[in-house]
């Protein structure tokens, strides 16, 4: 593949200072830009009949980087997408454009064609109907075709494939259909890119509450969220999103969108840390707080080899195993009780908040802090003649499951596979946002 440089300087642009500490990683660029300099391409052809083997165009900061050019069967340019070492779907798209004569009212028309989706559903800051390029990249088109020319034409974009690109997406979840979003504020893809993953949560709670939403689901992970969905079956499924890492962001960004209440969905190690006040949970960037783990379980008056495994290892994974064997519920109960007082404070309080713990397979949800969801459908997830919510159900709970407590494994809702990427909560391999 030919790699785009820009065209003032052999380098490619400057990565990130985290991602610019790990050596041999690639930026790359956006399908916004890959876009605009394709749109310059078919313009300039249009109006000169010229087909360029390369284009330059201006990315949002002002600096010009230059593509190669390829030219399909049917005369439309093309640039083929180099996202660099960032794990993104739509590497190596064919970004492809066709320019007509035409426009509405002297201006240029951008039009979706095949593999871009259609927006259906208001909250993404496009008018229903449109064609899913945002903002930044229409500025981009636009100011390409500017530098080509005055005359008003109608552009059509389009990328071969972009529809089974969109399957790794949640973008039919956002009312996004047939095709992937063009997407893009910098231009530029950073490898690794926390940015996107961090945008696209607060735009599915945007677009949640767009839809009338009041309540939203935050989960972890791919298998978090189907056991929450399995607590909430009659909920749509635009109200649920996985966060990830960014659980601090999502609370807050719930309470400005208004929501009414928020159930937090995850395992033991993000409830850990949540819990000791950190709202930001990626492992490089906060650790679990194997202390606060054996404060709990002397609170709780558990067991001696409980308390001892709270600090054996840096991991609440050996902790929630132990209380596990020995049928020990009560730290893991002070645990989500901790984890929500902590998130509530995060975001100011303004909304109701369930905390839901889940165990490490996503098959079983083991206990519910805060306003509950209805009996039946707790009992049916976890396998409970009496749901797991509050202190008060920890006598009832042990005289129900005898002297084993382990809590019985049931499969998850059936509209969410279990398996993902490999570690952490079973999330996308790709970023949950759209690419």
């Amino acid at each position: 593949m030919n790699h785009p440089v820009a065209a003032d300087a052999p380098d490619a642009p400057d990565l990130s200072p985290t991602v610019a500490r790990r050596r041999g990683l690639r930026t790359g660029w956006t399908t916004g830009t890959c876009a605009s300099a394709a749109a310059k391409a078919a313009y300039v052809a249009l109006v000169s009949g010229r087909r360029l083997e390369r284009v330059e165009v201006a990315l949002p900061s002002g600096q010009r980087v230059g593509f190669p050019v390829e030219w399909d069967g049917d005369g439309r340019a093309v640039v083929v997408k180099d996202a660099g070492d960032d794990p993104d779907c739509t590497d190596g798209a064919r970004m492809t454009d066709e320019v007509r004569v035409g426009g509405t009212g002297g201006a240029h028309v951008l039009h979706a064609g095949e593999g871009i989706g259609t927006v259906t559903k208001p909250g993404l800051g496009l008018a229903v109907g449109e064609p899913a390029i945002n903002p930044v990249p229409r500025r981009m088109i636009l100011a390409a075709l500017a530098d080509a020319g005055t005359e008003p034409v109608d552009v059509t974009v389009s990328v071969p494939g972009g529809e089974a690109m969109a399957e790794q997406t949640t973008n039919g979840r956002l009312g996004i259909l047939e095709g992937i979003s063009i997407l893009g504020t910098s231009g530029i893809v950073r490898p690794f890119s926390t940015a996107s993953y961090r945008a696209s949560v607060v735009q599915q709670i945007g677009v949640a509450a767009a839809q009338g939403a009041r309540t939203v689901v935050l989960a972890t992970g791919a298998r978090s969220e189907a056991a929450a969905a399995a607590l909430y079956p009659t909920l749509d499924p635009v109200c649920f999103i996985e966060v990830g890492d960014f659980t601090g962001i999502a609370l807050r960004r719930a309470a400005y969108a208004g929501m009414r209440k928020v159930v937090f969905a995850g395992m033991p190690g993000k409830l850990a840390k949540l819990a000791a006040g950190e709202m930001m949970t990626h492992f490089q960037r906060s650790d679990v707080d194997t202390g606060l783990l054996g404060a709990l379980a002397v609170e709780a008056g558990t067991p001696g080899a409980v308390v001892e495994a709270a600090t054996e290892t840096a991991t609440a994974r050996h902790f929630f195993d132990v209380c596990m064997l020995h049928g020990c519920m009560e730290p893991l109960a002070l645990l989500c009780e901790r984890a929500r007082a902590a998130c509530l404070a995060h975001a100011g309080s303004i909304f109701e908040l369930e905390v839901v713990l889940v165990d490490y397979e996503g098959s079983s949800v083991l206990w519910r802090a805060g306003p509950e969801g209805t009996a039946s459908d707790v009992c049916e997830m976890a396998d409970f003649e009496t749901p797991l919510h509050g202190r008060d159900t920890l006598a009832a709970w042990s005289s129900q499951r005898g002297d084993d407590r382990r809590v019985g494994r049931r499969p998850a809702h059936p509209r969410q596979g279990l398996t993902g990427a490999a570690g952490g909560d079973g999330g996308r391999g790709d970023r949950p946002g759209h690419p």
